[in-house]
């Protein structure tokens, strides 16, 4: 099938440039600007209360030195600092608090969007890409943008802002010492440097195997019945362990970064304050600056290491939110395959006719599914299609809501080219009922109802009695309140095919769409699955996929397809008389002859 035009895993060597990723991200700020500019003011005055601190009690070290200690003033310093911690605490948490919930309300947007885009990609593009790598972008890549919104950009300013307002400080208290603490700013800087290219790409490997991992989950646990039916725990469980251990070597990898980095700015750290201890001692004796101005130089010492080893860790934090943003962006830039066209209509009400004219389709470019396929069906007609697996039966019902386009002729309902359809519209007329039932986890009711308002109770009783979903429900301890598992595990195929004939007459189709609702059912419940299919044709038009042929016998034309073509069409009886495939198809399944009538 169609692929998509990007690799949602692989997105390593980024093409879209910072500038642009960060216009974007920025574009979701706009709504929240005023409590993310408090939120910045805020900040501003956090670091002018801490840079005061150290100040305050150099102030009171060096009025304790006196003979005649001022205790007035000393008493005034210390409630100054007391109210400037209290401040300090108070903003501090106003500030964390405001731009979490701001942040909160942006990553709830972002998701938001990145669903909502989701939703209207093709199923060509969802057959293309492991699930597990589109839910690592909604959750895992979306949680790194939190981080970005909600701590990094935030926390990156607040360090500059540190740093410079550390070195006004020094400065204004001793030029000669600041001097002697510049000196390892060019190796802080190197070893920054050297740091942030070796973590991001043990970063980017990380993201890369958790994919992975969460691709592999989502994909066996899923199949899980499967593996076990035919015992390959073990295999499955080799090839997790492998998988597993690429990512612990790729943390491990992670890990080894940081702690190399860590310990050798902490040891700067420790260098800058001995420089510091060494000279300001000798300045304290020469009488140059006091011993409160040298305790004052000390604290600042740690805050200007802190904010760069900081600076470092956010810095690669920054790029790998821009990874995962340019991984979201992408997502949301991806064009879906079918596409309403810019003229598109709503279809007010459907009379019920389908024709296919000279339709030609591929998957994949030159390799024919359907091959110059021409049919109508009239409205209120029974069209059965049947034929050898492979042989087009499923994408001709796939077409017909759009699943997929066409590369040659043109399919029609009530005359109407259905690209000039808008799929919304398309699809509100046309009741599906699959093979493959899919029941979302929830209540019976809500899997008839699909969350849809304007269906009462009485019209999800009213539906569910007239397929015969209420024989069994009728039974369950909570009836139609029943828990649905996930996927409808606990209810039989049988079960699960009633309530989706249920789900789709609620919504009153005016077409309806049957591929093999009876296969894989026991006997009773085939009974009544043949009875709700006598009272489904009399609803509208439909069109049935089967290869049991004995729910199709009173259709009203009958298609035989092989190899993308179709080499017989008429009524059961016709084509019984005819002795060609389908004749062919009854006796293999029947294993008599047929008399001609």
């Amino acid at each position: 099938m169609p692929k998509v035009k990007y690799d949602v895993d692989e997105v390593v060597n980024r093409d879209m440039k910072d500038t642009e990723i960060i216009k974007r991200l920025l574009n979701y700020v706009k709504p929240f600007l005023r409590p993310v500019i408090i939120s910045f003011i805020l900040v501003i005055m956090i670091v002018g209360l801490d840079l005061v601190g150290p100040y305050f009690i150099a102030l009171v070290l060096d009025y304790l030195k006196l003979d005649d200690i001022p205790g007035l003033k000393i008493l005034l310093i210390v409630i100054a600092y007391l109210l400037s911690l209290g401040l300090l605490a108070f903003l501090t948490y106003k500030q964390r608090i405001m731009l979490q919930v701001t942040g909160q309300k942006i990553i709830y947007n972002i998701r938001r969007d990145v669903f909502n885009h989701m939703e209207t990609l093709s199923i060509s593009q969802f057959n293309s890409v492991p699930i597990g790598k589109l839910v690592t972008r909604v959750t895992t890549d979306i949680d790194r943008l939190n981080m970005l919104y909600t701590d990094v950009v935030v926390n990156v300013f607040k360090d500059i802002l540190m740093v410079f307002g550390v070195f006004i400080f020094m400065a204004a208290l001793s030029p000669r010492l600041t001097l002697w603490l510049l000196g390892l700013v060019p190796i802080i800087f190197i070893a920054s440097y050297i740091f942030r290219k070796f973590a991001r790409k043990a970063y980017r490997k990380v993201r890369k195997n958790v994919s992975i991992i969460n691709a592999f989950l989502s994909e066996h646990l899923s199949g899980m019945k499967l593996i076990q039916i035919f015992n390959k725990e073990e295999r499955k469980y080799q090839e997790f362990r492998n998988k597993n251990n690429v990512l612990k070597k790729a943390y491990y990898q992670e890990i080894l970064t940081f702690s190399l980095y860590r310990p050798f700015m902490y040891m700067l750290y420790v260098l800058g304050l001995i420089l510091v201890l060494w000279q300001g001692t000798s300045l304290v004796l020469q009488g140059y600056i006091s011993a409160g101005i040298l305790f004052a130089f000390t604290q600042y010492v740690r805050r200007f290491f802190q904010p760069i080893q900081n600076l470092a860790a956010q810095f690669n934090t920054l790029q790998s939110a821009f990874t995962s943003g340019e991984r979201i962006f992408e997502i949301i830039d991806t064009e879906p395959e079918v596409q309403d066209n810019n003229d598109a209509i709503e279809l007010e009400k459907v009379k019920g006719k389908i024709e296919f004219k000279n339709v030609w389709f591929a998957y994949n470019e030159g390799e024919w599914v359907l091959k110059d396929v021409s049919f109508v069906v009239e409205p209120n007609n029974t069209m059965a299609l049947v034929g050898a697996t492979g042989s087009g039966k499923t994408t001709i019902i796939s077409l017909i809501v759009r699943n997929y386009d066409i590369q040659k002729g043109q399919i029609l309902i009530d005359d109407i080219d259905i690209k000039n359809i808008k799929m919304s519209s398309l699809r509100a007329k046309i009741g599906q009922m699959l093979q493959d039932v899919f029941l979302f986890s929830g209540t019976i009711e809500s899997n008839i109802r699909l969350k849809d308002e304007n269906i009462t109770d009485r019209d999800v009783l009213s539906a569910s009695k007239y397929v015969n979903a209420d024989y069994f429900i009728q039974k369950l301890p909570n009836k139609y309140d029943e828990l649905v598992r996930e996927r409808g595990n606990n209810f039989s195929s049988g079960q699960r095919q009633l309530l989706s004939f249920a789900r789709t007459i609620v919504h009153n189709p005016q077409i309806m769409i049957l591929d093999e609702a009876t296969a894989n059912i026991d006997t009773e419940t085939e009974m009544l699955i043949q009875e709700s299919l006598q009272k489904i044709m009399n609803i509208g038009t439909m069109i049935i996929v089967a290869h049991r042929l004995s729910t199709i016998q009173h259709a009203d034309n009958i298609i035989v397809m092989q190899k993308g073509e179709i080499i017989e069409q008429g009524n059961h009886q016709e084509l019984l008389k005819a002795k060609g495939h389908y004749y062919q198809l009854y006796r293999l399944q029947y294993d008599k002859k047929v008399e001609e009538e």
